[in-house]
This record gives C-alpha cells, structure tokens and sequence, in this order.
C-alpha cells in the first residue's frame, strides 16, 4: 500500500511518500518561516501564496525521492483539517486534481490524527488497540490535548486546553521577552541558561476536582492564558530586567511552568486509565526539556514511553500519508474530501 500524502494547514508546504503505513519513502517540507518572520506570526494570506508555488515542486520532489511513478501510487490522502481555510484550500485542491488524473482513490485526514499517529511511523512499535492503548499528549502551536487512543480509529479526548495551545503560550512569551519567530525554540535557547525555580508562574487551572468544562474533567483540561498575563506583569513590574540579567531566568522559569501543566494533567490521566505506554507528538515535542521531563514521568511510573521523532514532530506529511496506509490496510473506508474543514475537531 502506497500512499502520497499532502499536507498545508498552516505554513508548512509537504508532501510524502509512505508503504504499508509505516516505511516513509520520502518526507518534504518546504517551511515558511522567513517569510512570516518579519510578522512575527503566520499571516494567512502569505502562506496561502507560498503554498501555490510550491505546492507542485514539493509534491513531484517527494515522488522523486520516493523513486516513484505515479502510476505506483495506491492512494493520495491530504489534510483537510483543521487549520488555516486558505492554505487547506490549496493542498486539498491540489490533492483533488493528482488523484482526477491519476485515477487514484482520495482519502481525507485529520490533521490531529496525524500528529497522534506520528509516532507509528517506527515500524517496531505497535499500533494502539484495546490490549495496548496509548495515552497521548498532543501539544502544537494551535492545539494541547490529551488523548486515550485504543486503536487508530478509536480515539477518546480526555482533556484540552480551554484558551491558549502550549505553543502559541511560548510564541506569545518569547515576543513579551523580546525574543525572534518562531517563540519555541527561542524560549528553549534562552532558557538553557537560565535557573527555573527563580520566578514564580501559575501552572493554570489548580483544583476542582469534579468540576466538567465542555464536557471535560477540569483536572485534565489546560489554560495558558494566565501564565502570559503573568510574564506580562512581571516585566512590568520590573522594567530593568534585561539590565539584570533576567531573561534566562525568566524564560526558563516560565517554560518550566508550561511543562509542569502538562505533565500535572499527563500524570492525572495515567492514573485514571492505567495505561502503561505513554507518547508525546507535536512541534512541541521537539523542545529537549520537555523531553526530559517526559523521561522522569516515565521512569517514576513505569511506564513505556515514545515520542515522536524529529523529523515527524512539526506539520509534516508522512504522519498524513501514514495514517491513510494505516487504515487501508485495515478495511476502513476512505473519508471523502468535499470542502476546507478549518475547524474539524479530532
């Protein structure tokens, strides 16, 4: 089972060739960090300009290096969302006309469960089922939440974020320090350097125990916005903080309250499902302190624990090609692509 999968949500134009769900062939992305840099933020309208132009080159790249023709494709799948309107607008559309000429079948994909199937993308490791469930936390620019996966199409959200993702959290607080785009990575770098027991954060949504938000437990649901509004004060209430020296600190203080709210609700929910394998995915998952901190979770409960690669963290397509294998090979039926779902829930 061959697949070409396309993926264009936000600002990443990719495109990738993946067997039986598993073996990536080929994995392109084309970023388009420079271009929005100036913004410091993803404008949409530039994105969808960008996605145009590369839209053909990133696809036949991944073909090449795949070492494909097209007549060897079984199935082209692509992202129909959720994400930007206009930039699924130009995957999709892309999509819809490879598979009218080639006469391939078309599946759409969730986004979101994409990224949850990314770490599948190791053909060692097994796919989730009901005798081996995963926990997982997803945490990207636009979406925190955690999920009970008991197999690729049985998937439970248990808690999410009920204002901010954790990305856009450290995007937001990287540009209150001053710092470049994208935020994540600068909040690490600086961080490095810096003592994150210093200054005190809120680790959002503290208690209420039994109390449901959108028909979430509260104690497994996030919030982030409390913690921008609290770097906010606390360099105003302290103008000469980068005379101080302050900023290490304050960007590791600040990470390290971003962390320890997810892995608070991560903890909450092993001991509710008792799932003994953990995973992690997303662009946030790249972030090195996070990761140890994920190793400490997994070695005091016993638990297995797998995040996803490097190569699979951020908005690619092999996680969309992947997860279109995937369900081919068990007999699920293909997901028609009628329109852009900007919103598409998990």
């Amino acid at each position: 089972m061959i697949v070409l999968g396309i993926e264009s949500s936000c600002d990443e134009t990719a495109a990738a060739v993946v067997r039986d769900g598993r073996e990536v062939l080929s994995n392109v992305v084309l970023s388009q960090i420079d271009s929005h840099r100036p913004y410091g933020g993803v404008v949409p309208e530039i994105a969808s300009r960008a996605h145009l132009e590369a839209m053909a080159p990133v696809i036949q790249d991944a073909m090449d290096q795949a070492g494909l023709g097209w007549s060897d494709l079984d199935q082209i799948a692509v992202t129909q969302g959720p994400g930007l309107a206009s930039s699924l607008l130009i995957g999709i559309t892309a999509a819809k006309a490879l598979a009218m000429r080639t006469g391939c079948p078309l599946t759409g994909i969730n986004h979101l469960a994409g990224h949850l199937y990314s770490i599948h993308l190791n053909s060692e490791l097994p796919l989730a089922s009901p005798d081996c469930p995963w926990l997982v936390l997803l945490v990207t620019g636009g979406n925190t939440l955690l999920a009970h996966c008991q197999s690729i199409e049985q998937v439970t959200v248990l808690g999410q974020t009920i204002d901010d993702a954790v990305g856009e959290a450290l995007d937001k607080g990287a540009t209150l320090l001053g710092l470049g785009y994208p935020g994540g990575p600068e909040i690490e770098r600086l961080a490095k350097s810096g003592d994150p027991q210093r200054f005190s954060f809120p680790r959002g949504l503290q208690g209420g125990r039994g109390i449901v938000l959108g028909g979430y437990s509260r104690e497994l649901c996030f919030s982030f916005s409390g913690l921008k509004t609290a770097l906010l004060y606390r360099l105003r209430d302290c103008p000469n903080w980068q005379q101080q020296g302050a900023g290490p600190d304050l960007a590791a203080s600040y990470q390290e309250a971003a962390f320890d709210a997810l892995l608070d609700r991560l903890e909450r929910a092993l001991l509710e499902t008792g799932c003994q394998r953990v995973a992690c995915v997303g662009g946030v998952a790249k972030n090195l302190r996070l990761r140890e901190k994920l190793d400490d979770l997994s070695t005091r409960r016993s638990v297995d624990l797998h995040v996803a690669p490097l190569a699979y963290c951020t908005d690619n397509a092999a996680m969309i090609a992947g997860l279109a294998g995937a369900r081919a090979m068990q007999g699920f039926p293909l997901i028609p692509v009628d329109d852009v779902q900007p919103n598409l829930p998990l």
